[in-house]
């Protein structure tokens, strides 16, 4: 078992990281929160999550 963590300012960016980095991986399970906090006069977005998965190649060998 391992876990992989993303963090993106945008939801779009970590949305294209997961798709892209669950191909040909188990699942098994996908924790996800958002925050925001403000720098200066900036509001910044925090997209994160931490997924759970498996190198299982077998299941894709057709």
């Amino acid at each position: 078992m391992k876990v992989k963590i993303f963090d993106f300012e945008h939801e779009v960016d970590l949305e294209n990281a997961i798709n892209n980095f669950i191909k040909n991986k188990k699942i098994i399970d996908i924790k996800y929160q958002n925050s925001h906090f403000y720098a200066g006069n900036e509001q910044i977005y925090s997209f994160s999550a931490l997924i759970i998965y498996e190198n299982d190649t077998k299941i894709y060998d057709k």
